[in-house]
């Protein structure tokens, strides 16, 4: 399964996912943000790296995503950026997700976070990790993919 947006589109991307995680299914959730949150977010700024998705009591949280704020000396000091923040999906999503969190290998990881319309949602997705020689093989066949498009570009 391919990723639903583009690099481009996205404010802000989680560059390993490709590499790191097998994608099975992805979702798309709103995140429930500060007013500093989303200024930085649209100006670019913040991390998802190394940042998961968890299910406690009926609701998601996006886990040790880094949303630096937007103006340093405006913001109050007990602001912390690294905090838990609350996804926005249907009771539905929550149970599917919930449930597959619970299998063996599986977890979930948010792809990007983008704007639609005037809200800011984030992309997630449920992954299984890859092994090294999975992303020896991913790496192999990207290298002799550029190759070949070289070749045509040439003629």
């Amino acid at each position: 399964m391919r990723y639903t947006l583009f690099v481009a589109e996205a404010l802000i991307y989680n560059k390993k996912i490709g590499l790191d995680y097998e994608i099975l299914e992805t979702f798309e959730a709103g995140l429930e943000l500060f007013g500093l949150e989303v200024k930085s977010i649209r100006a670019r700024q913040g991390s998802l790296l190394g940042s998961h998705v968890t299910i406690r009591g009926g609701e998601a949280y996006l886990i040790e995503s880094n949303i630096p704020p937007f103006q340093e000396k405006n913001t109050p000091k007990e602001y912390n950026p690294r905090r838990n923040r609350r996804l926005l999906l249907t009771k539905e999503e929550i149970f599917k997700l919930a449930s597959l969190e619970a299998k063996k290998g599986l977890t979930i990881v948010p792809i990007s976070v983008y704007s639609k319309g005037r809200k800011i949602k984030a992309e997630i997705a449920i992954v299984r990790g890859k092994k090294i020689h999975d992303k020896r093989q991913d790496i192999k066949k990207r290298e002799v993919e550029r190759e070949i498009r070289r070749e045509f570009s040439d003629r």
